[in-house]
């Protein structure tokens, strides 16, 4: 099921006018628990006036100075993890999907990541735990909202219901980047698994 996304924008002569009114289709990747609706996004802070025309296609993560503004949903907590050939054949569709997306997941802890922003969201529908590195969790249930600074972290929805987060996220600087850190995750990971004689 789509969203409905009004949009204005400025004429020639600098008249504010509605530019669009179209349904915005739910994306999802069958075999993890997450879909999402991108209503609108941009790969630099905005020029106003502008003609409010439908930005194209980005990563799903937005770059320094960019924003995304959506809907995911995350349904509960899958009763049985995916397999090896699962994990993969899902990584695969991720990036047709979601572009960039899988490169921040980390192999060893799944769900867990770090952008390169910071994402405000507010609680629409359902409950969700938000799980830091160290283990930490809160539950957000619909009408609190969060503040993301760009730490490691994870979603967790041990309820019975999906839940649905409006969220908007604004690319930002950070050192070591969120990529730098699930490549050192993901090599550690390696490193482990040969230390154990495993392939």
């Amino acid at each position: 099921m789509g969203v409905r996304r009004v949009v204005t924008g400025h004429d020639a002569g600098s008249k504010a006018v509605f530019t669009s009114d179209s349904v915005i289709e739910t994306r999802t990747v069958h075999g993890i628990p997450f879909e999402y609706v991108p209503l609108w996004s941009a790969e630099q802070p905005p020029v106003l006036p502008d003609g409010g025309a439908p930005p194209p296609p980005g990563n799903y993560y937005p770059p320094l100075g960019g924003l995304r503004f959506g809907i995911f949903t995350i349904p509960p907590v899958r009763e049985t993890p995916l397999t090896p050939e699962e994990r993969r054949a899902v990584r695969t569709q991720l990036e047709a999907v979601f572009p960039g997306l899988a490169a921040h997941w980390e192999v060893a802890d799944p769900g867990m990541h770090t952008t390169d922003s910071i994402d405000f969201g507010y609680v629409v529908s359902g409950s969700i735990w938000l799980e830091l590195d160290d283990g930490t969790t809160k539950e957000l249930r619909a009408g609190d909202s969060y503040v993301q600074n760009g730490t490691r972290h994870a979603w967790r929805n041990r309820g019975t219901a999906p839940c649905s987060i409006l969220v908007v996220m604004v690319g930002t600087e950070r050192t070591p980047s969120g990529l730098a850190i699930a490549a050192r995750l993901r090599e550690a990971a390696r490193a482990a698994k040969s230390q154990k004689g495993e392939r």
